[in-house]
């Protein structure tokens, strides 16, 4: 018997996609850690068609506006691709003079996302595949390109929630905690001059003692004496004091490829109260990129009362964090502008919030760049995949305690070897991607045992990636005994601190999901379903709930070794009306000044032994008492 479709979701627009310009939607530059003058934006309108096969098909359907995906109503195409199906873009472009390639330059075209695989030809020329829809790829057009007008083409396949690999909370039958599916072009795409031998990665990490950095200057193409000096240096020039000046604080010669310590004796140092970022310059020959950096580092140590704690520049630092999916009613994945993504960052710090937890979803560079500069940490989770989950393993235990063993493969749905290869890959290819960010603070491999397999070696593998954060194993439940948080997720019955056990190295107890008190608001709801753990009917019985909620279990929990929160959640999302915003963001469903008195009392002093913190770039700094 078949299930009858579900009813299709209302169309809601945010203010940003009622002034959006659809001919050139989200021009800014889309990597602010790497930014170059040369930059052509191919974002706008594009032709697209949906087939049955992968021939390039006779005619097209009509136009989409890029980057939003055609489930997107501000594509101006709501249509579903399913995985029998095939989805076509073409774009006829004018190469800006400036970007031809000529004699020792190449050109780059570069996508921020396409979700699932694609394959991208310039001028019936093919660049390439790639396959994982979350993460950018980069394709050297040079050979294909020409002067005046050329003709991209690009080709999707997205099986969503039928195939093995990532996906987060997508899903073709959408309902409760899972959305719309989204496929295709969902992130910038942009052309880029360079030289031959150019910066490809600028990686930053402040030492240990907050007095110094290290600095790796990567390149992409060939270096040797042809390319660049014999002496195959970069030369760091800036490290640029102040946002609203010029002043060098230092200057520093880095080796390719070598890590370079610049000492910053007497450094600012970054924290969400104070969000200050260095500048910095990086010239290889006659490429030039300017990049930034925040001083801070974070660990966990004890503090005098020898409770685990996560800390923030060698201090007690607690996380007041709210959950942060990154669904827009009117853009799904694809903010509808780079001031749409602000708001929601600044909204949560008026608020009181000092992290988001950024769920199953790799956002564009540009809001993590806006993390940074307005102070908000992030625990930045990974996106899953697998088959079908079951749930027994993902849904039972939110209502009673269970935890397997995940090297049971059949029961967290991760048979398929090739899905886990990929899962782990782009694993590794999410903090490549992420590690100079400044304001993440914790990876979050596994969430509530979706697509969960060998959370131990995931996490050693991190560690040996970036061991300058922290690690959240596995959020919620079937926690295997790693990383460095006890990490719960309580909906169905109250919060008490888990008991502590001797002879054993602790870690910190954070509530990494909790909540999800809705109230649906007619008006602002692309569903008439209602999902939340405790329905509300009016804004004054929700935020007494949620104020009593704190009192009762959470503010009392700090004393006693709380250490992070994650409030259930930022935003609606379809169905779930658990948000401390609607979908929209039009309502702000909670009073303000009730949530930031809340949050202002979770983070209570902490009193730190001075004389045993020291800030460390490892996750943990001292054996715990």
């Amino acid at each position: 018997m078949s299930r009858a479709p579900r009813p299709a979701l209302t169309r809601l627009l945010t203010p940003w996609g009622e002034q959006l310009d659809s001919e050139n939607p989200l021009p800014e530059y889309p990597r602010p850690q790497l930014v170059r003058e040369s930059f052509q934006s191919l974002n706008g309108r594009w032709r697209y068609a949906i087939t049955a096969t992968d021939a390039t098909p006779g005619g097209y359907d009509g136009d989409i506006i890029v980057p939003f995906s055609p489930e997107a109503t501000l594509s101006g195409v709501e249509r579903q691709l399913q995985p029998t199906q095939w989805l076509h873009y073409a774009r006829a472009f004018e190469l800006a003079a400036e970007l031809v390639p000529g004699a020792g330059t190449r050109l780059l075209l570069r996508f921020g996302a396409v979700d699932q695989s694609c394959t991208v030809w310039l001028n019936d020329v093919e660049l390439g595949s790639h396959v994982g829809g979350y993460l950018p790829f980069t394709f050297d057009a040079s050979a294909a390109a020409r002067p005046g007008v050329n003709e991209l083409r690009v080709r999707v396949s997205d099986p969503s929630d039928d195939g093995q690999l990532s996906r987060g909370k997508q899903k073709l039958d959408r309902g409760g905690i899972w959305y719309t599916a989204q496929s295709g072009i969902w992130q910038t795409v942009w052309l880029e001059s360079v030289p031959i031998v150019c910066v490809d990665a600028v990686e930053i990490l402040p030492l240990a003692g907050l007095d110094a950095i290290e600095i790796t200057v990567r390149t992409r193409g060939d270096v040797g004496p042809d390319s660049v000096p014999a002496t195959v240096q970069a030369t760091v020039q800036a490290l640029i004091t102040v946002r609203d000046g010029d002043a060098v604080v230092a200057h520093a010669t880095a080796m390719i490829g070598a890590p370079t310590r610049i000492d910053m004796p007497g450094a600012r140092l970054w924290s969400p109260e104070d969000p200050f970022l260095y500048d910095v310059e990086v010239t290889l020959g006659t490429d030039t990129v300017v990049s930034y950096f925040g001083m801070r580092t974070f660990g966990i140590g004890p503090d005098s009362s020898g409770l685990p704690r996560l800390l923030l520049n060698g201090e007690p630092y607690f996380h007041a964090g709210v959950l942060d999916q990154g669904y827009w009613p009117d853009g799904l994945f694809t903010p509808p502008s780079d001031a749409a993504m602000v708001h929601d960052i600044a909204t949560a710090k008026r608020l009181g919030f000092t992290m988001l937890r950024k769920h199953i979803k790799i956002e564009p560079m540009r809001w993590y760049y806006h993390c940074d500069r307005l102070g908000m940490l992030v625990w930045q989770d990974m996106v899953n995949g697998g088959g079908r989950y079951k749930p027994v393993v993902i849904t039972a235990p939110v209502l009673a305690p269970l935890r397997l063993r995940d090297s049971r493969l059949r029961a967290f749905a991760r048979s398929d070897a090739a899905g886990r290869a990929h899962w782990t890959h782009e694993m590794c290819d999410t903090v490549e991607l992420l590690r100079s960010v400044v304001s993440i603070a914790a990876w979050v491999p596994f969430n509530e045992g979706w697509g969960q397999f060998d959370a131990l070696e995931a996490t050693r593998l991190l560690r040996g990636l970036d061991p300058s954060r922290s690690i959240d194993h596995a959020s919620g439940w079937h926690d295997q005994g790693g990383g460095d948080m006890t990490s719960l997720h309580v909906y169905f019955r109250p919060f008490r601190m888990p008991r502590r056990r001797r002879g054993t190295a602790e870690r910190v107890v954070v509530v990494s999901e909790y909540g999800g008190y809705s109230q649906r608001l007619p008006g602002h709801s692309v569903s008439e379903r209602e999902f939340g753990y405790k329905r509300f009917g009016d804004a004054g019985a929700l935020t007494a709930a949620f104020v009593r909620l704190h009192e009762r279990e959470m503010i009392p929990a700090v004393e006693r070794g709380l250490s992070a929160t994650v409030y259930t959640q930022l935003t609606d999302v379809e169905d779930e009306t658990n948000g401390v915003l609607s979908y929209d963001r039009r309502v702000l469903k909670l009073a303000e000044e009730d949530v930031q008195s809340v949050n202002a009392r979770l983070r209570l002093p902490v009193v730190t032994d001075h004389a045993w913190a020291s800030p460390s770039t490892g996750a943990r700094q001292a054996p715990l008492p």
